[in-house]
Formats: structure tokens, sequence, C-alpha cells
């Protein structure tokens, strides 16, 4: 996190509110399938990631109270650079875009969407008032105004990316289901 704290805590609220929405999502489809255990499993998964979003979170708003400057950007820092999640980095040893195609997946199953993503961003800027900052610098103006109009131009994104993933729909084995074809 190049060793600035504001963008860890920023990215940590985040990850957990991001985790704590694919677990439940995960729990609720389970559910739905009939699959108590892996229903309460991942149920249980995501309260976890809610406690961990609501402390870093509290963290970040704290920041904005003693430094709002710098912490409107790092913010807009953290969101030009797009909030990855740790799996990103997942590797069965077989497949080299195993997190994309698990990431389209989550998609089209509605596990973890674009929407999502937006949301979360959303969700951010309102709770920690990014738009009520007054007496920024002049680059602390310029990150508000980022952070504020992305969640616009990333829902028109999203729409786009949508028609895209429904045209493009294939198969693909995963190894971790015995080489089970799964549609993308």
């Amino acid at each position: 996190m190049e060793n600035n704290p504001y963008l860890l805590y920023i990215y940590t609220s985040f990850q957990e509110r991001a985790t704590f929405i694919s677990h439940g999502n995960t729990a609720r489809l389970a559910k739905h399938h009939g699959e108590k255990s892996l229903a309460q499993i991942c149920g249980t998964i995501a309260s976890d990631e809610k406690r961990h979003e609501t402390a870093y979170t509290k963290i970040v708003e704290k920041l904005f109270e003693i430094d709002p400057d710098g912490t409107v950007s790092a913010f807009a820092d953290r969101m030009r650079k797009k909030i990855t999640m740790p799996g990103v980095f997942m590797y069965d040893g077989n497949d080299g875009n195993l997190f994309q195609n698990y990431a389209a997946v989550a998609q089209r199953l509605t596990v973890y969407t674009v929407k999502d993503y937006v949301d979360i961003l959303e969700y951010f800027v309102e709770r920690w008032n990014v738009e009520k900052l007054t007496e920024l610098s002049g680059e602390g103006r310029r990150a508000q105004d980022y952070v504020c109009g992305l969640g616009q131009r990333l829902r028109k994104m999203e729409e786009r990316a949508q028609e895209k993933a429904m045209e493009a729909a294939s198969t693909i084995p995963f190894s971790w289901i015995f080489g089970r074809e799964v549609k993308i």
C-alpha cells in the first residue's frame, strides 16, 4: 500500500465490505439451493467481514475528521488504482486467468458484481461525507470531484460490460471442481 496508512485503511474498508457482500450473496445462493451447511458457513464469514468493515470504516472516518485534505486525496488515489481483491493472485498451477474467470462466474451469478463495486464506492462517499468536505486545497477539491463523480462514470461502464458479458458467454474448466466446465 505504498507505505501510506490512509491508502491501507481505505483499501481495507472497501475490501471488507466487498467480502461481506460476496459471502452474504453466496450464503443466500447456497440456502436457495438447499446447501444449509454452506449457507451457515458463508453467513458466519459474512458477519465476521462486516465487523472488520465497521472497524476500518471508523478509522477512515476519524482520518477525515483530522486530515480531510490528505484523506480525500488518498481516497482518490486508491480509486484511481482500483480496488483489487487479494484473490487476484490465485493460481491453480494451470489457469493463468483463474481470477478473471472466477470473477466472471461471480458476476454472472451475482455473487459479486461491478454494480456491487460501484455501490460500495458510493456508500463510502456518502458514509464519509466526501461531498460535504470544505476548506480543501486545490488538490483536495480535485480529489473530491474525482471521487464524487466516479460512481456515475463507472455505472455507464457497468452497463456496457453487462452487454458485452452476455454476448461472450462461454464455458471453462475449473481445476478445484475436478475440471468441471462452468459457464462464465
